[in-house]
């Protein structure tokens, strides 16, 4: 789809969107153009749940780079202590979650350790 027909595809959603606000539906739409995306949220979608969908495209990312990026590490173990914190947001953690973000945390030492020795080597 070139741009011009995505951006016609996204006032296209506009209008929709509006053609709804006479029916008492809300909804929020927010769009980067440039990188042809578009997300439509209804009116009961808070922060929260806005945070959980973005971390499962991290996490997505995570997933399936594996080990073939250099930065795999850090992005993965990020997202698993984002999850619990997000998951946990109006509960209380756990003793067992808290091993699992230490478990990450060492881990992304771990990563930068290893990503320090691979700049030094470089020199």
């Amino acid at each position: 789809m070139t741009d011009e027909k995505f951006s016609e595809f996204y006032e296209s959603i506009v209008k929709l969107a509006k053609s709804f606000e006479d029916k008492n539906m809300l909804a929020k739409i927010q769009a980067d153009l440039e990188a042809n995306i578009i997300r439509i949220y209804g009116e009961k979608t808070d922060s929260l749940m806005r945070a959980k969908l973005g971390l499962e495209d991290v996490s997505e990312l995570a997933y399936t780079t594996a080990e073939h990026h250099p930065y795999w590490g850090l992005l993965y173990h990020c997202s698993q202590i984002a999850k619990i914190a997000l998951e946990k947001w109006d509960d209380k953690i756990t003793n067992e979650e808290i091993d699992e973000v230490e478990w990450s945390i060492n881990e992304l030492k771990n990563m930068c350790k290893k990503l320090r020795e691979d700049i030094s080597s470089q020199r």
